[in-house]
């Protein structure tokens, strides 16, 4: 038996970036435990979506989500209602 390497982080910083871009400091395990909701949520929200990919983006005192979706119309919604919608629920998530 060989030794196994993980496919993701063998590729990391070559041809794959990470899923989040952060530093957590202090309460690393809080802000850990939020993106979790966060990739939680919007796979319980947009089930018909097609996500493939949530990127989280955190700076002091905002939160920039990226969603890789093969249906961007059913995530943004009608003159961008849904986006909207998602919005204020992940405000009430994230405080």
């Amino acid at each position: 038996m060989g030794q196994k390497v993980n496919p993701i982080g063998l590729r990391l910083g070559i041809i794959r970036g990470w899923d989040s871009s952060w530093y957590g400091g202090n309460d690393y395990g809080d802000k850990l435990v939020e993106d979790e909701k966060i990739r939680e949520y919007l796979r319980v929200r947009i089930p018909r979506g097609g996500i493939a990919k949530v990127i989280i983006e955190r700076t002091l005192k905002r939160i920039t989500l990226t969603i890789n979706t093969a249906r961007p119309g059913i995530v943004i919604g009608k003159g961008g209602q849904e986006v909207d919608a998602i919005r204020e629920e992940i405000k009430k998530i994230t405080g």
